[in-house]
């Protein structure tokens, strides 16, 4: 059956956490193209997917964060772009069975088109690519995510919407004065209303400093619109540690605000960064 918003409204759905550090985990190598694994390891990217849905997920993503043509060129795999995102789609497909949904992952091109590095129909254009080969790689749905240009995620949007499917759209909060804009300065009012007249189905946001944050976030969105709400916060403040990023909060810790989330109107509740299994298995257990 097709995904439609309202199966998300009026009740709390646990999607996922982390792919990146959770691959990193698994040994995939700093600065190395993940979404490359989906070709080259697949067995470890279909472990991730699979790990989460055994720890509960209703919704998984997939390893095509970065699988646009500006993100892959730097690794010189732009020409690779369809076959990444189709085969992201379909291993996390196959861990999902019928036991979860697939909102496929389209994260930032990493350019901006308030400095000039790029225009709105090249946005669009790519992502409407990456979107196609998401959709024809059997995802259930898409998620635009981890965005903080109002121009870029709109592009993506109305983009991601020419596949038919159901779209969610996440920006990341952490600046200005009380840490509830992004880093051009977007507040959850100005994205609720312009996500919307792109064309999103579910509002959300997600990577930043932290679920506290999202607590007042998630209210802001709400109160703003009529969709359901999106939140997947990273675990903590990262630190780094002989060299590598760690994240301190641990899964209790990050499930004891869930109850919080979701008074504060937040309908699909997963993690981001840091997060891992063990996190989704507590968000699954807590209160709600």
């Amino acid at each position: 059956m097709a995904v439609q918003a309202s199966d998300y409204a009026g009740k709390v759905t646990v999607a996922d956490g982390a792919w990146g550090t959770e691959l990193d985990k698994l040994g995939c190598p700093a600065g190395f193209c993940r979404e490359e694994w989906n070709i080259t390891r697949p067995e470890l990217v279909e472990q991730v997917a699979a790990s989460y849905v055994a720890a509960g997920s209703k919704i998984i993503l997939s390893n095509t964060f970065g699988a646009n043509r500006f993100v892959l060129g730097r690794h010189g795999r732009e020409e690779k772009t369809a076959e990444f995102n189709k085969a992201g789609a379909r291993l996390s497909k196959k861990a999902a069975g019928e036991k979860a949904k697939v909102f496929a992952s389209i994260g930032p091109s990493g350019r901006m088109v308030m400095t000039g590095e790029v225009t709105e129909q090249e946005l669009f254009d790519a992502f409407k690519d990456q979107a196609m080969a998401l959709a024809e790689g059997g995802a259930d749905a898409l998620v635009v995510e981890t965005m903080t240009e109002l121009a870029e995620i709109t592009a993506a949007v109305r983009a991601a919407k020419t596949t038919g499917l159901v779209v969610a759209a996440c920006m990341t909060y952490d600046s200005g004065r009380d840490r509830t804009r992004t880093m051009m300065g977007v507040s959850p009012e100005q994205a609720a209303k312009a996500l919307t007249d792109a064309g999103a189905d579910i509002i959300g946001c997600n990577c930043g400093i932290g679920i506290e944050n999202y607590i007042k976030v998630a209210a802001m969105l709400k109160a703003a619109c009529d969709k359901p709400i999106w939140v997947k916060a990273n675990a903590g403040m990262p630190e780094i540690e002989n060299g590598k990023v760690v994240y301190r909060m641990q899964p209790d810790e990050f499930a004891k605000q869930v109850k919080h989330l979701v008074i504060a109107g937040a309908n699909i509740i997963g993690g981001c960064c840091g997060t891992s299994p063990e996190f989704i298995a507590a968000i699954c257990n807590a209160p709600k």
